[in-house]
């Protein structure tokens, strides 16, 4: 049983018509559309065994808390703020690529979307200009007309997401790109944020602390390696971590 989030029902409609003209037998897969009350009616239903979810960090504890109460075998997963770390011996033009990439793809709306990029000092302002020299090329529009990046999920969505790039300017960050109030041709009224890269972001702004889940990519700089560890160890977050080096010694550590 699939039930998608109500605010983007279309994409497991179309998932499981996929599977019905490939020859899935009828009630294999079922999608179940709907709000809290559905939700509910999975949790609480006999039938179901376990129950798997990704989403925010209070739905996932309501989730847990509430199948588990019920016998249920519960896997919740919540909330993300995935930190990449670059290191001064890095190749900085595979390290910009991987940034651009795992921060902007899907709008940086999933859950494995870093979020963070650890810049030491010594390489931070070169790795910042290769980041936003990628960016400028990213197309924000329809994904089904060739663009890079789709629209966020909701008008309210793309407001907050936006909201941060603001937060983070008051909070000492420069914003090095800014995606607020973009516009796709032939698109008006769309839900739509371009990518945005943040510098020098404090980890005590909100910019940093909240899971944003957009197109917000934030660089926080760190003077060396063990900063940046006590930093990406303090964090509440999941979901993962990377580290860009040659240095086989400190990604054996950093694994470990």
């Amino acid at each position: 049983v699939l039930k998608p989030s109500e605010k983007d029902p279309s994409a497991a409609n179309w998932i499981a018509e996929r599977y019905a003209e490939a020859g899935l037998p009828a009630g294999v897969l079922s999608v179940v559309h709907g709000d809290k009350e559905a939700v509910d009616a999975i949790l609480e239903h006999p039938d179901i065994a376990s129950v798997s979810f990704v989403g925010s960090t209070p739905i996932a504890k309501y989730i847990y808390e509430t199948a588990s109460a019920h016998g249920k075998r519960v896997q919740a997963l919540g909330g993300a703020k995935n930190h990449m770390l670059v290191l001064p011996d890095a190749d900085l033009d595979l390290a910009a690529d991987s940034a651009v990439n795992a921060g902007f793809g899907s709008a940086g709306e999933r859950c494995m979307a870093v979020s963070v990029v650890l810049a030491v000092d010594s390489i931070a302002d070169t790795l910042v200009d290769k980041i936003a020299e990628r960016m400028a090329t990213l197309r924000t529009g329809d994904g089904l007309r060739g663009c890079d990046m789709g629209p966020l999920i909701t008008a309210a969505h793309r407001d907050k997401v936006a909201s941060y790039i603001g937060v983070a300017r008051d909070d000492g960050a420069t914003v090095v790109v800014d995606g607020a109030g973009v516009e796709v041709d032939g698109e008006p009224g769309g839900f739509w944020l371009g990518p945005t890269l943040l510098d020098a972001v404090p980890t005590s702004s909100a910019a940093y602390r909240d899971e944003i889940f957009g197109p917000v990519l934030s660089v926080v700089r760190v003077g060396a390696y063990d900063e940046a560890i006590e930093i990406i160890n303090a964090s509440p977050y999941g979901n993962g971590t990377a580290i860009f080096t040659r240095d086989g010694d400190a990604a054996r550590e950093f694994a470990h």
